[in-house]
């Protein structure tokens, strides 16, 4: 049984302060000599756990005079970054992630349509108009649109939807990207675009209406079309994609 070193146990402690909102964003930790007598240890024992922290995105370092630790709060995107990794080692396909997706988001559609809040539905329009607006630039369409499926996440008000989606989020906005830059302008890549921001439209639709079956069913057709419209035969692997 392996005992944890005295920086782990160093930093297990300040994460459950911050994590706990006993210290906020932006907050110094106390001088490194106080936090060296607090804990007893060394300075490099001390900076041992700031790196641990550090790593996971829940301080900056800043060195010399005016330097110090400071307390950020955590980033679901530390998450999508090491999921990426595993995902990379492992050798997963891109047909995998999207087949993901499709089992998590559809059902979040339904939720929407289920609760149809008046802010969200507010919302969900405004996403389209700024859609409608960039439809014709290919790579700034595309940011909008990945933009409006994680809105349609967050607007259910579940946290760990949200960090779930989160930690796919990156790789596919690679994804599409890539595809994008590979195809804009194309009729095929047209097509697809029309497609898709008719699909946004029309789940925005049935969402104000209270129809979770339909959006939701609907959401799962704009997904697996997504899907086969993206994944292609040259990358095959989030390894492949990340190069």
């Amino acid at each position: 049984m392996r005992l944890p070193k005295m920086a782990e146990m160093i930093a297990g402690h300040l994460r459950k302060l911050i994590v706990r909102g006993e210290l906020h964003e932006g907050e110094a930790l106390p001088p490194e000599t106080d936090l060296m007598a607090q804990f007893n240890v060394s300075r490099p024992t001390l900076r041992e756990a700031f790196r641990i922290l550090e790593s996971e995105s829940l301080i900056t370092v800043r060195r010399g005079a005016h330097g110090g630790a400071r307390v950020q709060l955590p980033d679901p995107k530390v998450a999508a970054r090491s999921a990426a990794v595993i995902l990379q080692f492992q050798g997963t396909t891109l047909e995998d992630l999207y087949e993901a997706r499709i089992v998590i988001e559809p059902p979040c559609a339904g939720l929407l349509a289920r609760t149809r809040s008046d802010e969200a539905i507010e919302r969900l329009r405004t996403a389209l108009v700024e859609h409608d607006a960039v439809a014709d630039d290919p790579m700034r369409s595309i940011q909008v649109h990945v933009a409006f499926h994680s809105l349609l996440i967050e607007l259910t008000g579940n946290q760990t939807l949200r960090l779930l989606m989160g930690t796919l989020e990156n790789i596919i906005d690679m994804a599409n990207a890539s595809q994008v830059k590979s195809t804009a302008g194309s009729p095929k890549h047209q097509r697809a675009s029309r497609k898709g921001l008719a699909a946004h439209h029309r789940v925005v639709d049935l969402i104000e209406a209270g129809d979770a079956e339909a959006a939701e069913q609907l959401w799962r057709k704009h997904l697996t079309e997504a899907r086969d419209y993206l994944v292609r035969p040259d990358i095959e692997t989030v390894l492949d994609l990340m190069g």
